[in-house]
Protein backbone atom coordinates (compact mmCIF):
# COMPACT_ATOMS: atom_id res chain seq x y z
CA UNK A 1 0.00 0.00 0.00
CA UNK A 2 1.49 3.43 -1.11
CA UNK A 3 0.95 7.26 0.25
CA UNK A 4 -1.45 9.22 -1.64
CA UNK A 5 -1.87 12.78 -1.66
CA UNK A 6 -5.57 12.70 -0.39
CA UNK A 7 -7.58 10.31 2.21
CA UNK A 8 -9.12 7.28 0.49
CA UNK A 9 -12.20 6.25 1.73
CA UNK A 10 -13.94 2.75 3.15
CA UNK A 11 -17.17 2.47 3.91
CA UNK A 12 -18.29 -0.03 6.24
CA UNK A 13 -21.49 -1.04 5.20
CA UNK A 14 -21.77 -5.03 6.83
CA UNK A 15 -25.53 -5.95 7.98
CA UNK A 16 -27.56 -8.79 8.46
CA UNK A 17 -28.70 -8.91 5.20
CA UNK A 18 -32.87 -9.03 4.85
CA UNK A 19 -32.52 -10.16 8.62
CA UNK A 20 -31.31 -6.80 9.65
CA UNK A 21 -34.22 -4.75 12.18
CA UNK A 22 -34.04 -1.79 10.28
CA UNK A 23 -34.26 -3.91 6.71
CA UNK A 24 -37.19 -5.71 8.22
CA UNK A 25 -38.84 -2.80 9.32
CA UNK A 26 -38.44 -0.78 5.93
CA UNK A 27 -38.79 -3.85 3.88
CA UNK A 28 -35.25 -3.61 1.97
CA UNK A 29 -33.15 -6.51 1.13
CA UNK A 30 -29.97 -4.76 3.32
CA UNK A 31 -30.21 -1.87 6.08
CA UNK A 32 -27.46 0.29 3.66
CA UNK A 33 -30.51 0.44 1.32
CA UNK A 34 -33.20 2.04 4.05
CA UNK A 35 -33.96 5.02 2.38
CA UNK A 36 -33.73 8.37 4.30
CA UNK A 37 -35.82 11.39 2.87
CA UNK A 38 -36.00 9.10 -0.45
CA UNK A 39 -32.66 8.51 -0.64
CA UNK A 40 -30.36 5.42 0.23
CA UNK A 41 -28.14 5.18 3.19
CA UNK A 42 -25.09 4.35 1.43
CA UNK A 43 -25.59 6.58 -1.67
CA UNK A 44 -25.96 9.56 0.72
CA UNK A 45 -22.37 8.29 2.42
CA UNK A 46 -21.11 7.68 -1.01
CA UNK A 47 -22.24 11.18 -2.67
CA UNK A 48 -20.73 13.08 0.79
CA UNK A 49 -17.26 11.57 0.31
CA UNK A 50 -17.56 11.71 -3.79
CA UNK A 51 -18.20 15.57 -2.95
CA UNK A 52 -15.23 16.19 -0.84
CA UNK A 53 -12.42 17.28 -2.57
CA UNK A 54 -9.61 15.97 0.24
CA UNK A 55 -11.23 12.20 -0.80
CA UNK A 56 -9.98 9.96 -3.52
CA UNK A 57 -10.78 6.32 -3.78
CA UNK A 58 -13.65 5.17 -2.24
CA UNK A 59 -14.10 1.32 -1.30
CA UNK A 60 -17.45 -0.41 0.38
CA UNK A 61 -16.85 -3.48 2.76
CA UNK A 62 -20.20 -5.35 2.92
CA UNK A 63 -21.38 -9.13 2.92
CA UNK A 64 -23.02 -9.29 -0.57
CA UNK A 65 -22.23 -6.61 -3.43
CA UNK A 66 -25.88 -6.62 -4.27
CA UNK A 67 -27.24 -3.80 -2.36
CA UNK A 68 -24.59 -1.74 -3.65
CA UNK A 69 -25.04 -1.82 -7.27
CA UNK A 70 -28.85 -1.13 -6.11
CA UNK A 71 -27.56 2.13 -4.03
CA UNK A 72 -25.10 3.15 -6.61
CA UNK A 73 -25.74 1.32 -9.45
CA UNK A 74 -22.58 0.14 -11.85
CA UNK A 75 -20.24 2.64 -10.36
CA UNK A 76 -16.78 2.17 -11.69
CA UNK A 77 -15.54 4.79 -9.37
CA UNK A 78 -16.56 2.72 -5.97
CA UNK A 79 -14.93 -0.27 -5.57
CA UNK A 80 -16.23 -3.32 -3.21
CA UNK A 81 -14.72 -5.20 -0.84
CA UNK A 82 -16.36 -8.48 0.69
CA UNK A 83 -16.44 -8.20 4.68
CA UNK A 84 -15.03 -10.34 7.72
CA UNK A 85 -16.24 -11.68 10.97
CA UNK A 86 -16.60 -8.07 12.47
CA UNK A 87 -16.00 -4.54 11.60
CA UNK A 88 -12.32 -4.55 12.78
CA UNK A 89 -11.67 -7.48 11.05
CA UNK A 90 -13.22 -6.26 7.80
CA UNK A 91 -10.94 -3.18 7.96
CA UNK A 92 -8.11 -5.04 7.90
CA UNK A 93 -9.81 -7.39 5.05
CA UNK A 94 -10.24 -4.36 3.04
CA UNK A 95 -6.75 -2.68 3.51
CA UNK A 96 -5.26 -5.89 2.22
CA UNK A 97 -7.56 -6.63 -0.45
CA UNK A 98 -8.50 -3.32 -1.60
CA UNK A 99 -6.38 -0.96 -4.27
CA UNK A 100 -6.58 1.47 -0.52
CA UNK A 101 -3.32 3.71 -0.46
CA UNK A 102 -2.30 5.63 2.53
CA UNK A 103 -4.00 7.67 4.00
CA UNK A 104 -7.27 5.84 4.92
CA UNK A 105 -10.75 7.35 5.83
CA UNK A 106 -13.06 4.91 7.50
CA UNK A 107 -17.04 5.79 7.75
CA UNK A 108 -20.03 3.69 8.03
CA UNK A 109 -23.08 3.29 5.67
CA UNK A 110 -25.50 4.39 8.12
CA UNK A 111 -23.99 7.80 8.64
CA UNK A 112 -26.96 9.83 6.33
CA UNK A 113 -25.91 12.82 7.68
CA UNK A 114 -22.26 13.11 6.51
CA UNK A 115 -21.47 16.26 4.42
CA UNK A 116 -18.52 17.56 2.33
CA UNK A 117 -17.98 19.82 4.91
CA UNK A 118 -18.00 17.74 8.23
CA UNK A 119 -15.35 14.84 5.69
CA UNK A 120 -13.40 18.02 5.07
CA UNK A 121 -13.13 19.60 8.55
CA UNK A 122 -12.35 15.83 9.93
CA UNK A 123 -9.77 15.46 7.32
CA UNK A 124 -7.91 18.50 7.68
CA UNK A 125 -7.48 18.46 11.56
CA UNK A 126 -6.72 14.57 10.90
CA UNK A 127 -3.53 15.51 8.98
CA UNK A 128 -2.45 18.28 10.96
CA UNK A 129 -2.78 15.93 14.02
CA UNK A 130 0.83 14.08 13.13
CA UNK A 131 -1.46 11.04 14.88
CA UNK A 132 -1.35 7.24 13.07
CA UNK A 133 -5.16 7.67 14.34
CA UNK A 134 -7.80 10.49 14.59
CA UNK A 135 -10.93 9.49 15.83
CA UNK A 136 -14.14 11.83 15.12
CA UNK A 137 -15.91 13.04 18.27
CA UNK A 138 -18.62 15.36 19.29
CA UNK A 139 -19.15 17.22 22.49
CA UNK A 140 -22.09 16.70 24.96
CA UNK A 141 -22.12 20.26 24.81
CA UNK A 142 -22.02 20.56 20.97
CA UNK A 143 -24.58 17.68 20.96
CA UNK A 144 -27.24 19.53 23.33
CA UNK A 145 -26.74 22.69 21.73
CA UNK A 146 -28.16 21.55 18.42
CA UNK A 147 -30.17 18.34 19.14
CA UNK A 148 -31.35 18.90 22.53
CA UNK A 149 -34.23 15.60 22.50
CA UNK A 150 -32.16 13.37 20.86
CA UNK A 151 -30.09 10.61 22.98
CA UNK A 152 -26.42 9.58 22.10
CA UNK A 153 -24.14 7.14 24.07
CA UNK A 154 -21.50 9.15 25.37
CA UNK A 155 -17.74 8.06 27.01
CA UNK A 156 -17.72 10.47 30.47
CA UNK A 157 -13.81 11.88 31.20
CA UNK A 158 -13.30 14.62 33.74
CA UNK A 159 -13.03 17.50 31.21
CA UNK A 160 -15.80 15.92 28.34
CA UNK A 161 -18.39 13.51 27.79
CA UNK A 162 -18.03 12.77 24.23
CA UNK A 163 -19.62 10.50 21.66
CA UNK A 164 -18.01 8.85 18.26
CA UNK A 165 -19.08 9.99 14.90
CA UNK A 166 -17.96 6.97 12.96
CA UNK A 167 -14.97 8.91 11.33
CA UNK A 168 -11.66 7.68 11.50
CA UNK A 169 -8.36 8.55 9.83
CA UNK A 170 -5.68 6.32 9.37
CA UNK A 171 -3.10 8.58 8.61
CA UNK A 172 -0.42 5.28 8.69
CA UNK A 173 0.16 1.16 8.88
CA UNK A 174 1.17 1.76 12.46
CA UNK A 175 -2.51 2.50 13.09
CA UNK A 176 -3.50 -0.49 12.81
CA UNK A 177 -2.32 -1.29 16.30
CA UNK A 178 -5.69 0.40 16.81
CA UNK A 179 -7.67 -1.76 14.52
CA UNK A 180 -6.54 -4.80 16.22
CA UNK A 181 -7.04 -3.85 19.48
CA UNK A 182 -10.14 -2.86 18.12
CA UNK A 183 -10.71 -6.12 16.69
CA UNK A 184 -9.89 -7.77 20.34
CA UNK A 185 -12.43 -5.42 22.76
CA UNK A 186 -15.25 -4.75 19.89
CA UNK A 187 -17.47 -6.94 22.55
CA UNK A 188 -16.74 -4.81 25.33
CA UNK A 189 -18.12 -1.11 23.35
CA UNK A 190 -21.13 -0.88 25.38
CA UNK A 191 -18.69 -0.97 28.67
CA UNK A 192 -16.91 1.40 28.95
CA UNK A 193 -14.95 0.30 32.69
CA UNK A 194 -14.08 -2.69 30.45
CA UNK A 195 -13.05 -0.82 27.18
CA UNK A 196 -10.83 1.42 29.47
CA UNK A 197 -9.78 -1.41 31.76
CA UNK A 198 -8.04 -3.20 28.28
CA UNK A 199 -5.75 -0.50 28.29
CA UNK A 200 -4.47 -1.09 31.74
CA UNK A 201 -5.05 -0.70 35.46
CA UNK A 202 -3.97 2.74 35.91
CA UNK A 203 -5.97 4.43 32.85
CA UNK A 204 -9.39 2.30 34.94
CA UNK A 205 -8.45 3.69 37.85
CA UNK A 206 -8.14 7.19 37.32
CA UNK A 207 -11.52 6.79 35.06
CA UNK A 208 -13.44 5.27 38.02
CA UNK A 209 -12.13 8.29 40.57
CA UNK A 210 -13.34 10.73 37.71
CA UNK A 211 -9.65 11.81 36.83
CA UNK A 212 -9.10 10.95 33.51
CA UNK A 213 -9.16 13.62 30.97
CA UNK A 214 -9.96 12.97 27.06
CA UNK A 215 -6.71 13.72 26.11
CA UNK A 216 -4.85 11.78 28.73
CA UNK A 217 -6.94 8.43 28.11
CA UNK A 218 -5.84 9.07 24.14
CA UNK A 219 -1.90 8.98 25.50
CA UNK A 220 -2.22 6.28 28.23
CA UNK A 221 -3.78 4.37 24.80
CA UNK A 222 -0.95 5.76 22.26
CA UNK A 223 1.46 4.41 24.84
CA UNK A 224 -0.01 0.82 25.73
CA UNK A 225 -0.08 0.17 22.03
CA UNK A 226 3.43 1.50 20.97
CA UNK A 227 1.13 4.14 18.21
CA UNK A 228 -0.59 7.60 18.53
CA UNK A 229 -4.04 8.41 18.68
CA UNK A 230 -5.74 11.46 18.64
CA UNK A 231 -9.18 12.96 19.17
CA UNK A 232 -10.65 15.30 16.69
CA UNK A 233 -13.29 17.15 18.30
CA UNK A 234 -16.12 18.13 15.69
CA UNK A 235 -18.52 21.12 16.02
CA UNK A 236 -21.22 19.23 14.10
CA UNK A 237 -23.69 17.93 16.47
CA UNK A 238 -24.88 15.67 13.27
CA UNK A 239 -21.69 13.86 12.79
CA UNK A 240 -22.66 12.20 15.65
CA UNK A 241 -26.18 10.87 14.48
CA UNK A 242 -26.15 7.57 12.73
CA UNK A 243 -29.00 5.70 11.51
CA UNK A 244 -29.77 2.36 13.65
CA UNK A 245 -33.39 2.46 15.10
CA UNK A 246 -36.32 3.86 12.92
CA UNK A 247 -36.59 6.87 15.75
CA UNK A 248 -32.77 7.66 13.96
CA UNK A 249 -34.35 7.42 10.89
CA UNK A 250 -37.16 9.60 12.03
CA UNK A 251 -34.71 12.41 13.53
CA UNK A 252 -32.72 12.19 10.55
CA UNK A 253 -35.44 12.96 7.90
CA UNK A 254 -36.43 15.80 10.09
CA UNK A 255 -33.34 17.34 9.78
CA UNK A 256 -33.17 16.96 6.44
CA UNK A 257 -36.73 18.70 5.37
CA UNK A 258 -35.74 21.66 8.32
Amino acid sequence: MSTNSKYDALVMAAGRGPTDPMAVAFKVAHKCLVPVAGVAMLARVVGALSACPAVGRISVSIDDPAPVEAALGADPKVEVVTSSTSAPASVLTALEHASTEWPVLVTTADHALLTPEIVSHFLQAAAGSGADLAVGLATRQTISAELPTTKRTYLKFSDVHVSGCNLFALNSAQGLAFVRFWQQADKNRKKPWKLIGAFGVWPLLLWLSGRLTLERAFEMASARLGATARPVLLPFAVAAVDVDKPEDKALVEQLLNS
